[in-house]
């Protein structure tokens, strides 16, 4: 098992390799075994109605939930191909400021079953879920389907 990088390496590898990332000014503040936590402000994921664009809450969404996968599998020493299949968001209320979004860990059990499958078929699924809040109130609720791919 290698050590998942810090907030700042994995806020640093997500804008280098998700360009978008950088551009909705996403900011790692958590990244370790327990889960993600990312945060981005406003003013890049305004709407019309000075709110965030529901495009951006699925977006920050997807992202919190590909990070934790993407690191974990890292960690487990797995190289492989992850990729979102479906989403959904379920949108609860305006975001008017900054917002975060927090996906937290599969259970042990599930992330070791993934890995198994994983090494198995050389193709792995997990759902993955996030809680998208602003003001410290939930904003929305974010899930996801992903895929990973052996590469090697």
């Amino acid at each position: 098992m290698r050590p998942i990088p810090s907030p700042a390496e994995v806020e640093l590898y997500l804008h280098q390799h998700i360009p978008l990332s950088a551009d909705m000014g996403v900011h790692v503040l958590a990244c370790d075994a327990t889960g993600v936590t990312l945060r981005a402000p406003l003013a890049p994921n305004i709407n019309h109605h000075a709110t965030v664009f529901g495009g951006s809450t699925s977006a920050v969404g997807i992202l919190s939930a590909w990070t934790w996968l993407h690191f974990a599998l890292r960690s487990a020493g797995h190289s492989s191909r992850l990729v979102i299949q479906r989403n959904t968001v379920n949108y609860l209320a305006p975001i008017t400021r900054e917002f975060e979004a927090r996906c937290p860990a599969l259970p042990a059990g599930q992330f070791e079953e993934f890995l198994r499958t994983l090494d198995r078929y050389g193709k792995a699924r997990a759902k993955l879920t996030a809680v998208l809040t602003c003001k410290g109130e939930k904003a929305a609720t974010f899930s996801g389907d992903y895929v990973a791919v052996r590469t090697k």
